[in-house]
């Protein structure tokens, strides 16, 4: 909304003395021209912004002006700072509500904590994108119109129409009942009913969504956190799940605990160990492990992403399909 707009635009004037047009188009995500009608309205309503010319130039606010919002003390605003997880906006299609709440906590605080503060939040790094092993953790893009509409869904209490594109199938249309909206891993999923019974869905599948005026059948109180923890425990036992015995490079043990149902180590990797034909050299400081997949295909597609730092010892079906792909990739390229 544009009245939102302007009050962002008049805290970031007052947390950054000045600034240009563009950059302020860019931090409001907006054109240029509507930075300027925006500043034209704001000295419309008295609001003493004026433009400085020249290469150094753009828009600041007249010294002493101060917009009148509640005070927070330094920890609490330190809190928010740190709570407020840019990943878990995004994937509700939230992130630009983040970054002008942000803009409001800082700009709440006496002058003299406002700079400490804002610092002391970038000392502070809440799930970040990376790990010690490099594997970045991509947060999905989601189109704002459609998870607005689930959202809106969701906090109405309304039913929700969804054209969802489930694995392996074509889309199609489906009426839930939404009970709530969950991240796990910068990934966003819908907790929902249908026809009474409880449905999980990925947000980056819906590819559309129609909220509807019929009230959701649904608890009035619901524990989220109890309910996730409850599908992902089902879903996690359901499945024509497959055990995998490996040997493991140490390296990659992270991302293979963060793919598998379950990982457990049995010992290092002997050099005397002859059930393959994988050398003592290859495999010196290497993990015996047992993992745990959903299924088969999760079970081939983990261990090619892990390549040569892996090797399936059993089932004998995995190791055939392994060789056989890796033996369809050799002839691709044979004679490049």
């Amino acid at each position: 909304m544009r009245a939102d707009r302007l009050v962002s635009l008049v805290l970031l004037l007052r947390q950054h003395g000045r600034l240009s047009a563009p950059a302020l188009a860019r931090e409001l995500e907006v054109s240029t021209r509507t930075v300027l009608r925006d500043i034209d309205a704001l000295s419309a309503a008295g609001v003493p912004v004026y433009a400085e010319r020249g290469r150094l130039g753009g828009f600041a606010l007249l010294p002493g002006f101060r917009t009148e919002l509640t005070g927070l003390n330094h920890d609490e605003a330190l809190a928010l700072l740190v709570a407020g997880s840019r990943r878990g906006a995004q994937a509700f299609g939230l992130g630009s509500a983040l970054a002008s709440a942000m803009r409001k906590v800082v700009d709440a605080l006496p002058e003299s904590d406002r700079a400490t503060a804002a610092g002391a939040a970038r000392r502070l790094l809440v799930d970040a994108d990376t790990d010690l092993l490099a594997r970045s953790r991509d947060v999905e893009e989601l189109p704002d119109t459609v998870v607005g509409e689930v959202r809106r869904a969701v906090l109405a209490g309304h039913k929700l129409r969804i054209h969802y594109a489930a694995a392996d199938q074509a889309p199609r249309w489906r009426t839930v009942d939404p009970i709530g909206l969950v991240t796990a891993r910068g990934q966003g999923y819908l907790l929902a009913t249908r026809s009474g019974a409880e449905r999980t869905y990925r947000l980056s599948r819906v590819l559309a969504a129609e909220e509807l005026t019929e009230p959701a059948q649904r608890p009035e109180r619901v524990d989220l956190d109890r309910a996730w923890k409850e599908r992902s425990a089902r879903f996690r036992s359901g499945g024509d799940q497959v055990t995998v015995r490996l040997r493991l490079h140490p390296a990659r043990w992270g991302e293979l605990v963060g793919t598998a149902l379950a990982v457990r180590t049995t010992d290092t990797a002997a050099s005397t160990d002859t059930t393959n034909t994988a050398t003592a050299a290859d495999t010196a400081g290497w993990l015996r492990v047992e993992a745990t997949f959903q299924d088969r295909r999760h079970a081939e597609w983990m261990l090619w992403q892990l390549a040569t730092d892996a090797e399936a010892l059993d089932p004998r079906w995995l190791r055939t399909a392994l060789h056989e792909r890796a033996a369809a990739i050799t002839a691709r390229y044979a004679t490049g």
